[in-house]
């Protein structure tokens, strides 16, 4: 398998897009200063609000919304020494349910751990996503290329994507000997690393964690503390390993601050880098354009023929499936059994590159068999597992129903690159023409009763006013008869299918 990030820059906005064996499979996007990703982003907040009944609080941190963080995002040894650290005038009291937070696997209610007006360090977990604010936590982890520091914890762990055993047991020979009061994760990324590279690299993050440390007690909150890479360098960062054969951007100046980075980081991958200089746009000559909008399509085709329907709302997503144009070769058990085949490869693809998160109910199409239903359901569960966003799946039930859940940090591409219709206030229909009409017919009649006397002028879309007089030609006529005045029927392009006006001219 070949694979390639392509990088298109732009001052306003950058895109990123993973591709394997030329297929887009993965796709970032970031808008401009007031857009730029807040996913890492560590802020000096102040508690504005403590709620018993759901177990959290609102944290002002400096953004339009104030940030959501609950109990279990705050329970932490670290956290407590440093709000210690930051208020020491905290009471007794509160001294005596933080200490009881080392020795409890249950976090103590947060009215006992937060009150309004206090000050605490958070990391954004989620972004913001719809109406809802960032989700915060106190569990701070600083990524670089190979390590993530996790300066409030003492765990140690290596990535799960490291298979060998032996290689799995030196990077955890090495961890022990960085340090014994912080945490660390070894990345995927570490997997061959010299014992010289990771000492380098936690030293750095060492480091930085001390900076944002100082620089915490100089701000007052709300205060952003620390800012993540931007969208180029974070994903150079976290995608460009040993499995991408290659990284291209479109930019001169991101072109070398990439270069100067991989040759600071990883100088094996430096040789990988190239620079695109043809004229026309990158996304269109790798075909990236074309892939982002069947991945903003509501039906997406499937090669048999048959189609699969993907339809969001706030609180989940709902994927149908239908066999379409594919009518099979021998039975109709076969020809459904094949069709959700597909359509498992199709759904998983589709969840990885439009973000899709929370949760998910995917309507496959009935089975008698229930050795069909469970083969669905273990190809489902076995696609899943290539993707790096953490799912939990539970079996089809007997109507064909899978419901899963997929962990959700970034809004999904779709309502990113687009926004509810102001024409149908995001309904998604248009009122038919038929209807169009007859409201139209019913506003004549009521502009009549209220001025008695004038000859009435209807103005409406083009395609209104060919079905008004031709098959909505009685009706029209019929209403002309009943009024005793004429009607005189315009067209105005400009005009929204569902708008008209009416008009009363003397004489």
């Amino acid at each position: 398998m070949t694979a390639e990030l392509i990088i298109n820059y732009r001052p306003h906005e950058t895109r990123v897009a993973l591709l394997e064996n030329g297929t887009l499979v993965e796709f970032q996007v970031e808008r401009g200063p007031a857009g730029a990703g807040l996913l890492g982003n560590i802020y000096r907040g102040r508690v504005i609000r403590v709620l018993p009944g759901m177990q959290a609080a609102f944290v002002d941190i400096g953004l339009e919304k104030a940030a959501f963080l609950y109990v279990d995002d705050l329970f932490s040894e670290a956290v407590c020494d440093f709000e210690k650290r930051l208020h020491p005038t905290l009471s007794k009291e509160s001294e005596e349910n933080n200490s009881e937070i080392n020795s409890r696997p249950e976090p103590p209610p947060i009215e006992t751990l937060l009150t309004e007006g206090q000050e605490v360090l958070v990391q954004i977990s989620k972004e913001p996503i719809g109406q809802k604010g960032a989700r915060v936590t106190t569990h701070i982890s600083l990524p670089s290329r190979r390590l993530v520091l996790m300066p409030t914890m003492t765990h140690l762990g290596i990535s799960r994507r490291i298979e060998d055993d032996e290689e799995r047991h030196r990077l955890k020979v090495i961890l022990e000997n960085l340090t014994h009061d912080q945490g660390f994760i070894a990345r995927t990324a570490a997997e061959g690393a010299t014992e010289f590279e990771i000492k380098a690299e936690a030293q750095f993050l060492i480091q930085l964690w001390r900076r944002i440390q100082k620089d915490t007690e100089k701000a007052t909150a709300p205060a952003r503390i620390h800012q993540e890479l931007d969208a180029t360098l974070k994903a150079v960062r976290d995608n460009f390993t040993e499995n991408i054969d290659r990284l291209v951007i479109d930019h001169q100046g991101q072109y070398e601050a990439i270069k100067n980075f991989l040759e600071t980081f990883s100088p094996d991958l430096a040789k990988g880098l190239d620079l695109y200089t043809d004229s026309e746009p990158i996304f269109h000559s790798t075909g990236v354009e074309t892939e982002l909008a069947r991945a903003l399509s509501k039906k997406v085709w499937l090669k048999s023929g048959g189609y699969v329907v993907i339809d969001s709302t706030e609180a989940l997503t709902v994927i149908d499936i239908n066999t379409g144009r594919y009518v099979g070769r021998h039975n109709l058990e076969e020809t459904i059994l094949k069709t959700n085949l597909e359509a498992v490869k199709e759904i998983t693809y589709q969840l990885r590159l439009r973000n899709i998160g929370g949760l998910i109910v995917i309507d496959f199409i009935d089975m008698e068999k229930e050795s069909n239903r469970e083969r669905v359901f273990l190809a489902l569960k076995d696609s899943l597992r290539r993707d790096k966003g953490k799912t939990k799946v539970l079996p089809m039930s007997e109507l064909g129903l899978i419901e899963l859940t997929r962990k959700r940090t970034k809004e999904n591409i779709d309502r990113f690159l687009r926004e509810p219709c102001f024409y149908c206030q995001g309904q998604g229909f248009l009122l038919s023409r038929t209807s169009v009409c007859h409201e139209s017919f019913m506003d004549l009649e009521l502009q009549a009763s209220e001025n008695p006397r004038g000859h009435l002028k209807l103005t409406v879309h083009p395609q209104i006013r060919d079905m008004m007089l031709d098959e909505d030609r009685a009706a029209l006529e019929d209403l002309e008869k009943r009024l005793g005045r004429s009607i005189t029927i315009k067209a105005d392009e400009t005009l929204h299918l569902e708008e008209h006006i009416i008009e009363v001219i003397d004489g």
